[in-house]
């Protein structure tokens, strides 16, 4: 697609108020593919202002009305999957196919699912003498990241919409051409001028602008933790609300009774998809020191045929950076079984897929998230030192547990401290709440869970 060289607020697009523009770069062969403006305070002031004046009526319209609009948004972004799955394997790197199976499609999903559940939900409940409303909590300022650009916005954006709020999006600097693309996909399906704004930027101008407006009464952000704390802090100097999904340092588990051979290619697939770039991936593999040696070698073998199956990490800064933790892990007396710091290939953004064995839970690479293709495998002695391990460090997002009897692994599970846990390879539910414990974020996501998120509760008695 072209870019646009302007915001969309207020229901069509404006030039910006700077002129500065950011360049956006093809990870794979490092080709800039567009330019998109880079927004100032003043634009997300006067996005805020649209999303401000429209909140009302939008809010006063019937759930039935908000449903058609988004249901009319799913068909939009179902009908242009074609050049959305393009879009992102330019801006992102991403293979074609996992852009159309993922990238492309779970969006959709998503949007069907609010589209149902706007006219599903009960936003109103007796209790006792009281009669409970729900009503939308206002202006949302939705802060989206690169790894998966289309889906965090619709996860965002569909349930403030079905809520009654109004937003401004802030997406991440180097996917904004999609976020484009939903832009006019949201125009398409007749949304109401002021309800959706889109102003693209940077993090610490547009983005820090937009957390800290007091005209915006919930922030909901998906990315760093340590950017996370930032907004975190902005927010609740003006007590208000924050969404916040953030790192990820997953663990999967895999108990002696588990089909290892399974469990392991299944663990690695996980860690390589989307070039290792997912909060919620596995990057820690938990065996039994009995299981250990023949772990290693399947996972070793099993990322060896990724090779040239993943495409590029998204930018030149990303690579750098789980470079760097490589080099880091071999520093601190990890073994390197597949992969390693150097670049596969001559051109793009690429890391090799990499495994590393001898890996104790006090080093960096299984402490901190690395956003890469990057898989450390840990021995345990036996079930408590696999919990011990799995439940230590600061995040708690996701994970996964393998065993031969379900309910062994769901007994395992249930004492892990993390927000969505994995049985045997159960599949992603985008029905089901997500989000972390601890430091990977406050909040949840996606289903009714998700909804609620962008609802306040006022209550009458009689």
């Amino acid at each position: 697609m072209k870019a646009h060289d302007g915001m969309y607020i207020d229901g069509e697009w404006r030039p910006a108020t700077g002129p500065d523009l950011i360049e956006v770069v093809n990870p794979a062969d490092e080709q800039v593919i567009g330019r998109v403006p880079a927004g100032t305070a003043e634009d997300v002031d006067i996005a805020v202002r649209a999303a401000r004046a429209a909140l009302p009526a939008w809010a006063a319209t019937a759930p039935a009305e908000r449903a058609a609009r988004l249901a009319a948004l799913r068909d939009v972004l179902a009908a242009r999957k074609d050049e959305i799955a393009e879009t992102v394997t330019a801006e992102l790197g991403s293979p074609l196919k996992f852009s159309q199976n993922v990238h492309a499609a779970l969006p959709v999903a998503v949007a069907a699912s609010y589209a149902e559940l706007a006219v599903t939900h009960s936003f109103e409940e007796k209790v006792g003498n009281s009669t409970v409303h729900q009503e939308p909590i206002g202006v949302v300022g939705a802060i989206t990241p690169w790894n998966y650009p289309l889906h965090q916005i619709v996860a965002k954006v569909a349930p403030a919409l079905a809520a009654g709020c109004t937003v401004v999006l802030k997406p991440a600097e180097d996917t904004p051409l999609v976020a484009q693309l939903f832009a006019e996909a949201v125009h398409e399906a007749g949304v109401p001028a002021g309800v959706f704004n889109l102003v693209t930027g940077l993090g610490p101008v547009a983005g820090q602008a937009l957390a800290e407006h007091p005209d915006v009464d919930l922030v909901s952000f998906t990315g760093s933790t340590a950017v996370g704390r930032r907004i975190g802090a902005t927010a609740g100097a003006a007590l208000k609300k924050v969404a916040l999904e953030l790192g990820g340092k997953s663990a999967n588990v895999i108990l002696p009774s588990a089909d290892l051979a399974k469990a392991v290619n299944v663990g690695v697939a996980n860690v390589m998809s989307n070039s290792g770039q997912t909060c919620s991936a596995w990057t820690r593999m938990l065996v039994h020191t009995e299981q250990y040696d023949e772990a290693v070698e399947l996972a070793a073998a099993a990322a060896a045929k990724y090779g040239e199956r993943i495409g590029p990490v998204v930018s030149a800064k990303q690579q750098a950076r789980v470079r760097g933790y490589i080099e880091k892990g071999v520093a601190e007396g990890a073994r390197l079984v597949a992969g390693g710091p150097e670049s596969p290939r001559d051109q793009g953004y690429f890391v090799a897929p990499t495994v590393f064995a001898d890996v104790t839970p006090d080093m960096t690479i299984a402490q901190e998230e690395i956003f890469g293709p990057v898989l450390s495998v840990l021995r345990y002695e036996d079930e408590e030192d696999a919990l011990r391990i799995a439940n230590g460090t600061v995040y708690g997002l996701a994970g996964a547990v393998w065993a031969g009897d379900e309910s062994e692994a769901v007994a395992f599970a249930r004492r892990m401290d993390t927000g969505q846990v994995d049985i045997n390879g159960g599949r992603f539910n985008p029905l089901a709440p997500f989000g972390g414990y601890k430091q990977s974020g406050v909040g949840r996501e996606l289903g009714s869970h998700g909804l609620a998120e962008y609802l306040q509760t006022k209550s009458l008695q009689f």
